[in-house]
């Protein structure tokens, strides 16, 4: 099932996604798939003819991992974790918002992410299927500052709003913990573009910690609440981007978000 944040009237509704590639309806639902039943309510709509929102805005946080995919010049890296806050979420199509005043290059980021379904607190490897709602993409977009003084992953770096676009809904029907599928075994497909051209071009099965761990991982740390997002890591490739240029970040299976990038 695909779960979506849509608006067709400027109040965000969710639904669910259905249909075959260009040929998307959104059945609405009533109530929250995170707190709550939903119910249909009757009312479609062509994916064309609403604006998709980010598929959750998390009640807490966003979980990130960096240095989590090997590459060939260095196949051991040292995975670091950082937070950020949930007001960096945006959704498809919502602008990307770069600061005239920092002087540093933006990096666009497509990653795997995890969304969080249920509370959950040092939860076992095994069990990790248990407390993911399902997948979305994710765009990580961070400053990287020359100045050592300045942390990249930190506050300045990645916490600014709209830093992290979502989207396009969450998917729940993928298993990549226990399914015996090609995606789980080969992985699944981590791409970027900039203006059409690729930048990112990397697989899922080259993460260093697995799904299984960062959810077991972070939950060892910090409670998991519905909702929340945990990003997976960014293949090699990341490129900086310029105000006037779109973005595209995809993982195969799960869909494309694309936003345009501007300057304050």
């Amino acid at each position: 099932m695909r779960i979506a944040r849509f608006t067709v009237d400027e109040t965000p509704s969710y639904g669910v996604v259905q249909g075959e590639e260009g040929e998307e309806v959104i059945h609405a639902v009533g109530g929250d798939p995170f707190y709550s039943e939903v119910t249909p309510t009757g009312l479609t709509y062509p994916i064309d003819d609403v604006r998709l929102l980010a598929p959750v805005i998390p009640r807490s946080k966003v979980i990130g991992v960096a240095g989590n995919y090997r590459a060939p010049a260095e196949p051991n890296p040292q995975v670091i974790w950082f937070f950020k806050p949930n007001t960096s979420v945006a959704g498809p199509g919502d602008p990307i918002v770069l600061d005239r005043e920092v002087g540093a290059p933006a990096y666009i980021e497509a990653e795997l992410a995890l969304v969080i379904g249920r509370i959950a607190k040092d939860v076992p490897l095994g069990d990790a299927h248990k407390v993911i709602l399902g997948y979305t993409v994710a765009n990580d977009v961070g400053y990287r500052f020359a100045d050592p003084t300045h942390d990249p992953r930190g506050f300045f770096g990645k916490g600014r709003d709209t830093f992290t676009p979502l989207g396009p809904w969450i998917e729940t029907s993928f298993d990549l913990l226990t399914d015996q599928s090609a995606a789980q075994s080969t992985g699944l497909a981590v791409r970027s573009w900039i203006d059409g051209q690729p930048c990112q071009d990397g697989l899922t099965r080259d993460m260093v910690l697995g799904i299984a761990e960062l959810v077991a991982t972070a939950s060892s740390v910090t409670t998991l609440l519905p909702g929340d997002i945990i990003l997976t890591g960014t293949p090699a490739g990341a490129a900086p981007a310029e105000p006037g240029q779109r973005v595209t970040c995809e993982v195969s299976g799960l869909g494309a978000i694309t936003n345009p990038v501007v300057m304050r």
